[in-house]
């Protein structure tokens, strides 16, 4: 075993057993979300819809913007040799890009919300229709034309 892992526990007691024992909240994927929109399940009104895009597409070219700085995220910062800093240090790496990492769920969203804005859309669409077919059968209920 190398040296810095017998100087360090593998897991920090950070989290308290309440943290540990807390479900992962279940995440949407833009394809549910289309076929949400497309189903009736999702519908949206066209300021909030649009209020929704832009705080998505503003996320996107941030992401954009900074993804060379976050990138580097994928590599062990200048540390000293110490036992602690080397576990200090890959551990920082390794929780950056593993399954749950920081990196990991940036590039999914990067990739996850253009799908997300086009869900959005066809929100849009739907509340509209809903809302033109509710009209008309009030107007048909109420005899005007």
């Amino acid at each position: 075993m190398p040296e810095f892992e017998r100087a360090v526990p593998a897991e920090p007691a950070l989290m308290t057993p309440a943290l540990r024992a807390t479900p992962a909240l279940p995440r949407l994927s833009g394809r549910e979300l289309k076929e949400m929109a497309v189903s009736g399940g999702f519908a949206v009104d066209d300021n909030t819809g649009n209020r929704m895009i832009e705080a998505l597409e503003s996320t996107i070219q941030t992401l954009e913007a900074r993804w060379a700085e976050l990138e580097k995220l994928r590599h062990s910062p200048p540390m000293s040799e110490s036992p602690a800093a080397r576990w200090v240090s890959h551990h920082m790496v390794r929780t950056a890009a593993d399954e749950e990492g920081l990196l990991t769920q940036l590039q999914a969203a990067r990739a996850e919300f253009p799908t997300y804005v086009e869900a959005i859309e066809l929100a849009k669409r739907t509340y509209q229709e809903t809302e033109e077919g509710n009209r008309q059968k009030f107007t048909s209920i109420s005899g005007e034309e």
